[in-house]
């Protein structure tokens, strides 16, 4: 995998056009995976910029899928083949239109974003596009416009990272790995089950065996902590702190006062209670009691 700066050819290289197939086969590909580079360039300091490239490790991209908009045929290829030697499968778009409809019509694991596109195209509308129509894929601008109000404005036109040229591939790679592996956390819980309760923190609402329970918002609040901290003791400390914001004991009934309304909404009526106060300790949501010590 190259390792330098990405300085051949990106730098000392006029920009082509990804339309004609002669320029494309005119152009040279990158070293061998088993080689190395041995007469390095130099880059715009002078210093030298040899790289090696080692065999792509089979689980680290496990065929990620890549997307490239980027109207310099060298610079795309150069990128295209490092990551296809790496395992992973990439496509690659010449210009603005071919690659917004490449962005929406699939699914990427990553798409990689040139600003300065053919035909005054900035690749932040291809952006600002996939974002407006709700579509999350991680894209990473990489471009020419290195000035702090240029990052910023991709940062905030909904980009995931950005990178400037000339740019060492071994960062791109890296930036990549953890764009996927951000990508990968699962999304927050959304919905919470004990028994026949069920508790939807997206829309902040609660029921119990189909029938809805009308909670005030301290009152969700609490029971969600609960849930989150099911068949666990919950101190009356853990309480004040998560759902109170407080940071002191206010030497009053106010939990108690809570509990109890909350008993009324979610136990009532409902043949196995789910809520339960440890002696000395503080309280609980189970549906195995018998697990927990000294209940009420």
């Amino acid at each position: 995998m190259p390792s330098g700066k990405c300085v051949w050819p990106v730098v000392i290289c006029p920009r082509f056009s990804l339309e004609s197939e002669q320029e494309m086969a005119q152009i040279p590909a990158p070293p061998p995976a088993a080689a190395a580079l041995s007469d390095a360039l130099p880059n715009a300091e002078g210093e030298s910029t040899a790289y090696s490239i080692h065999p792509p490790t089979a689980d680290r991209y496990r065929m990620y899928r890549y997307l490239i908009i980027e109207d310099d045929a060298l610079n795309a290829r150069y990128i295209a083949e490092g990551l296809r030697q790496q395992g992973a499968h990439v496509n690659v778009c010449g210009d603005g239109v071919q690659g917004i409809a490449q962005a929406v019509g699939e699914n990427w694991d990553v798409i990689i974003l040139d600003r300065m596109l053919p035909n005054g195209f900035d690749g932040l509308q291809i952006l600002q596009t996939l974002r407006s129509m709700g579509k999350q894929t991680p894209v990473l601008v990489l471009s020419a416009l290195s000035a702090t109000d240029e990052r910023v404005r991709g940062l905030r036109a909904g980009c995931d990272d950005y990178l400037t040229k000339p740019f060492a591939f071994s960062e791109l790679s890296a930036r990549l790995e953890a764009l996927v592996r951000r990508a990968q956390i699962p999304a927050p819980t959304r919905e919470m089950y004990l028994a026949d309760l069920r508790v939807n923190l997206i829309s902040r609402s609660a029921e119990r065996a189909g029938q809805p329970l009308s909670l005030q918002p301290r009152e969700f609040r609490l029971l969600a902590f609960l849930m989150q901290h099911a068949h666990q003791i919950v101190t009356r400390t853990m309480l004040l702190e998560s759902v109170w914001d407080y940071r002191f004991d206010p030497q009053t009934n106010v939990i108690d006062v809570h509990i109890s309304r909350l008993r009324g909404k979610v136990d009532k009526g409902f043949p196995t209670p789910l809520i339960h106060t440890v002696r000395g300790v503080g309280y609980s949501l189970s549906d195995h009691p018998q697990d927990l010590p000294e209940v009420v």
